[in-house]
């Protein structure tokens, strides 16, 4: 979601975005044998929620950043505190791997963040494969 208001994009992709992840959070959980439950209460759209939208959120920050071209190799050089995210995006890529579950939203966000790709790009990439597979 930070990477989405960086990049100037509206809402309406940010709740796209937001509930496409909910989506693969949830299929990778269950895959590794969690509960899809436990994905809708506090520890997951709870959690999610916040890190999204939270002023205070040191991740929503990085991907606000990240939207904005900034590399995260500076972005986290500058902040005092951790910011889980950037290497939680390649376990999810790896685990995602291992476990066979399509992830594209968590696959453009380490493209973001690791091989540089375009936030732009990323979301007209993004967006148009969701529509499709909405539909």
């Amino acid at each position: 979601a930070g990477i989405v208001d960086g990049a100037g994009f509206g809402d309406n992709t940010k709740a796209a975005l937001m509930s496409g992840g909910l989506i693969e959070i949830t299929q990778l959980g269950v895959a590794m044998g969690a509960h899809e439950k436990t994905f809708y209460g506090l520890a997951g759209v709870g959690d999610l929620f916040v890190t999204c939208t939270s002023k205070h959120s040191r991740n929503r920050y990085v991907g606000e950043q990240l939207g904005k071209g900034r590399k995260w190799e500076f972005i986290l050089r500058e902040m005092e505190m951790v910011a889980e995210g950037v290497s939680t995006t390649k376990s999810a890529v790896a685990l995602a791997k291992k476990y066979r579950v399509e992830t594209p939203i968590i696959n453009e966000v380490h493209k973001i963040i690791f091989e540089n790709k375009n936030a732009h790009e990323a979301a007209h990439d993004l967006m148009s494969g969701i529509a499709i597979e909405e539909c």
